[in-house]
């Protein structure tokens, strides 16, 4: 694991398409341009890691930022993708590990998910795994493709 640099973008974009696409978990809008994709992932006050495989192919990666700016800037909040071929190994807990340490460097007091989709047990079980805590339910809020309306978790863990 280690920090995004800009060359990475082609590669990342990649792996980030079809999970944006695919609409069951980030709520972007499924034809999000890569410019759009570039700007919601990238931030300026934030930091990108990514997870490499022994080739050097990116396999995962993940956004850290502030989740409110101001009196609220202590708190930060992530995002996580794997890529389709590296599911199932075992990498989102690392991957969440790892960011955490991260955060606390970069002098973050607490971690918060915003939007977790309820279905997504893959990713609840990860995040769980690394300590983070679901503390809240807000019920409807992600519209799968197919229609369905779903709740989605706010997951928090102090660092």
């Amino acid at each position: 694991m280690r920090e995004q640099r800009e060359e990475d973008w082609p590669a990342l974009w990649r792996v980030l398409a079809p999970v944006f696409r695919d609409g069951e978990t980030y709520p972007l809008p499924r034809d999000a341009t890569e410019a759009d994709a570039k700007a919601y992932w990238i931030k300026s006050d934030g930091y990108n890691g990514v997870a490499c495989d022994k080739a050097g192919e990116i396999i995962g990666a993940y956004y850290l930022r502030p989740d409110q700016g101001g009196p609220g800037d202590h708190v930060c909040n992530a995002g996580y993708v794997i890529a389709e071929a590296a599911r199932g190994r075992g990498l989102a807990t690392p991957l969440c590990l790892q960011s955490q340490d991260q955060a606390r460097a970069m002098g973050f007091h607490a971690m918060k998910f915003n939007l977790v989709v309820a279905v997504n047990d893959a990713a609840v079980r990860a995040w769980k795994k690394a300590g983070m805590k679901v503390i809240g339910t807000t019920p409807n809020a992600f519209r799968l493709p197919d229609g369905r309306f779903v709740d989605a978790y706010i997951m928090y863990k102090a660092l």
